[in-house]
């Protein structure tokens, strides 16, 4: 669905772009026990390392990243609601990641002391953020809206 507009490939492009907020997330917090049981698949991630490295080296990146792409970007209505949309979205599913790190690393890593159920919890938060962040590049990609239960009923109310 292509809301009021039809997508330039320009804008197809910049919309996927913040897509790669929640994914170097996702690597950088709950991938380590997916690759240590496949770990041939950690070639396909190998071209991120750089800008996870840079995201992971200077203090508060993803905090400034947050503000610029919500201030600059969502809240710029000369920008493509396209564009915003998406913006907003991998933003919320960002949010939706920090806020499992917190619980996982303050909560349940105390209580199940990191054996095969937190290892579990790890693989399905990083295999359904990198489902999330597929399918959204995709529809994106093809200029379609990608449509995320409850997510963006959230992105909709938000991006005027």
């Amino acid at each position: 669905m292509t809301w009021r507009s039809s997508t330039t490939p320009a804008d197809r492009i910049f919309a996927c772009l913040p897509y790669l907020l929640p994914l170097i997330d996702a690597l950088l917090f709950f991938s380590s026990p997916f690759f240590t049981q496949f770990p041939a698949l950690a070639i396909i991630f190998a071209p991120l390392a750089p800008i996870a490295g840079l995201y992971r080296g200077v203090p508060f990146m993803g905090l400034i990243i947050f503000f610029a792409l919500f201030l600059l970007v969502v809240r710029n209505e000369n920008i493509s609601r396209f564009i915003r949309f998406n913006t907003m979205q991998a933003i919320l599913l960002d949010i939706i990641l920090i806020i499992c790190n917190l619980i996982v690393s303050l909560l349940l890593a105390q209580i199940l002391g990191g054996g095969l159920i937190l290892q579990t919890i790890f693989n399905v938060i990083f295999l359904g953020t990198l489902a999330a962040v597929i399918y959204s590049v995709i529809q994106c990609a093809l200029g379609r809206y990608a449509e995320i239960p409850t997510l963006s009923d959230a992105v909709h109310m938000q991006v005027r």
